[in-house]
């Protein structure tokens, strides 16, 4: 999901700076019978750019799970949602 959200940002030619785009993945288990599975992700995007550039990071990050390859196939049985953390800079 950090790829496909960092290439909406490339096509929205957003200056990415500092330590550029940084996507955090949490995973919470449960437990079927004696099976682990994953039930839900939470990602977190850590992304620095100009103040000039947050009209285009808000519609980028607003468009970009409907197209990624990795949510449209796994919605469907785990609970997918991410969070954006911007900075300016």
């Amino acid at each position: 999901m950090t790829g496909t959200f960092g290439g909406t940002l490339e096509a929205r030619k957003v200056r990415i700076s500092g330590d550029g785009l940084v996507g955090e993945a949490r995973g919470e288990v449960e437990l079927e019978g004696d099976v682990l599975v994953i039930k839900r992700i939470h990602v977190i995007y850590r992304l620095t750019t100009p103040a000039e550039d947050k009209e285009k990071v808000d519609r980028a990050y607003g468009l970009h799970a409907e197209h990624c390859p990795v949510y449209r196939s796994l919605r469907a049985a785990i609970d997918i949602s991410t969070e954006l953390d911007w900075m300016e800079g």
